[in-house]
């Protein structure tokens, strides 16, 4: 049952259509359960049946999830299973970061990313 006294609905087109077919396209469930939200796609096959297919939700998880963030480099997990480096954005090479500091900086964190990651 919708509340018509809902503000999100104000504005919309209401409309009953009476003694109409709908078919389900469900991606989980057989039947439709009652007063369960599902997103979808409803559209009107002829005059008196709709065709309604449920859609996929986007997964729960991230993708490709951070295991190590370090300020010079991260580590991915891959739905594989395995790992992927990153380098972060380079900063500004100047008096305080040497092209041999930064390179060595990469090492450091790139070594302590992997070891916490993988049995020796």
């Amino acid at each position: 049952m919708i509340n018509v006294s809902n503000p999100d609905l104000q504005g919309l087109n209401r409309n009953t259509h009476l003694c109409v077919d709908v078919k389900t396209l469900l991606r989980m469930e057989r039947m439709a359960k009652l007063n369960k939200p599902y997103p979808g796609v409803l559209t009107r096959d002829s005059e008196e049946h709709f065709t309604f297919v449920e859609i996929a939700t986007p997964t729960n998880g991230k993708r490709n999830p951070h295991v190590f963030n370090g300020q010079y480099v991260t580590i991915t997990r891959k739905d594989d299973g395995s790992y992927r480096p990153n380098l972060k954005q380079m900063p500004e090479l100047g008096a305080n970061l040497s092209v041999d500091n930064y390179a060595f900086e990469v090492y450091r964190e790139l070594r302590q990313g992997l070891k916490g990651l993988i049995e020796e």
